[in-house]
């Protein structure tokens, strides 16, 4: 049997995060989704690959304040 199209609720619990995570990484990060109608379904291999690749992280480890002066 081939793999299903998994919803933002199915891949939430997939990679253990809430499903607003998914739909923020979708319009910040690329998160690899396809959009059907209103909703949208996603590829497990896919997403898979695309969080192994570092992109889900790659935000985490950024300085929110890149001009402050840390020499203070």
């Amino acid at each position: 049997m081939e793999d299903r199209w998994l919803s933002v609720d199915e891949i939430a619990d997939h990679l253990g995060i809430k499903r607003d995570t998914v739909y923020k990484w979708i319009s910040e990060r690329q998160m690899p989704g396809h959009k059907i109608g209103r909703l949208w379904k996603f590829d497990r291999k896919e997403v898979d690959a695309w969080v192994k690749s570092g992109a889900a992280g790659e935000k985490d480890n950024e300085d929110p304040n890149p001009t402050k002066d840390r020499s203070k």
